[in-house]
């Protein structure tokens, strides 16, 4: 199965951007997106033979979030059942006989750590829904996570380190999720691999590669030898982000 999650900053702009031919020819499973920033209706695409889940934030043009999948699910679960926590988008879970999908957008920190209070909240009680659903059966767990677990994850991590998606804190909470049961398929793969998947619009930083890791496929540890390539689509286009994908013999 193919699994593929891109951060796309704004659904209908990377339309106009070549999304449709790449999701056409990409033909995955499940098409995880991020930062949609529009209510359902606002885009005209459905693509045939797919099922189509969309989370929009109650605040228009922003945040948001949508799985595109061949395969039905027995059921759809939206945010995470905590109201102070369901209001901006930002989680959609699918359920499988034998797994789970989990698609966010984690909350950014934001200039000089003003939101750290509130996304160290979010990570508790992330962590918390996760690890139930992993009771039951085995998660995959996918999206921009806005976090670069470690030092090669980004290109200057001495002069961010107290930058939003590169605190202590934000890291220490990534390293107590993995901890709980959870690998970062990437990683685990590629441990000396330096790759990005966000590059600032600034200052050129894509095009001289000055950039984060901070999308993500995460799979319960006792899923992760069904792996087989995680991958970090530098290539494409369309987005501050670029998409990440994962293929697992489920």
């Amino acid at each position: 199965m193919k699994f593929i999650s891109w951060n796309v900053n704004g659904f209908r702009s990377c339309l106009g951007k070549g999304f449709a031919e790449f999701f056409e020819r990409e033909n995955a499973d499940f098409f995880s997106v991020q930062e949609t920033k529009m209510q359902p209706g606002q885009a005209d695409f459905a693509p045939e033979g797919y099922h189509c889940y969309w989370y929009s934030a109650e605040k228009k043009g922003y945040s948001g979030t949508a799985i595109f999948t061949k395969h039905q699910p027995k059921s759809v679960f939206y945010g995470l059942g905590i109201p102070d926590h369901d209001h901006e988008g930002r989680a959609i879970t699918l359920e499988y006989d034998d797994f789970y999908l989990l698609n966010v957008y984690t909350p950014n920190a934001q200039r000089e750590l003003a939101r750290l209070d509130y996304r160290m909240q979010w990570e508790d009680a992330l962590r918390d829904y996760i690890k139930r659903l992993d009771e039951k059966k085995p998660v995959i767990y996918c999206g921009d996570l806005n976090v670069a677990h470690e030092e090669i994850d980004l290109k200057n991590p001495k002069t961010n380190h107290f930058s939003a998606g590169f605190s202590d804190q934000e890291r220490g909470k990534f390293t107590d999720l993995l901890t709980s049961g959870f690998t970062d398929s990437f990683r685990a793969l590629y441990p000396d691999t330096v790759r990005y998947s966000w590059w600032s619009y600034m200052m050129k930083a894509r095009e001289k590669n000055v950039g984060w890791r901070i999308d993500y496929f995460v799979v319960s540890n006792r899923i992760f030898d069904k792996v087989t390539d995680s991958m970090i689509l530098t290539d494409v286009m369309g987005s501050d982000h670029c998409p990440v994908c994962l293929e697992i013999d489920l």
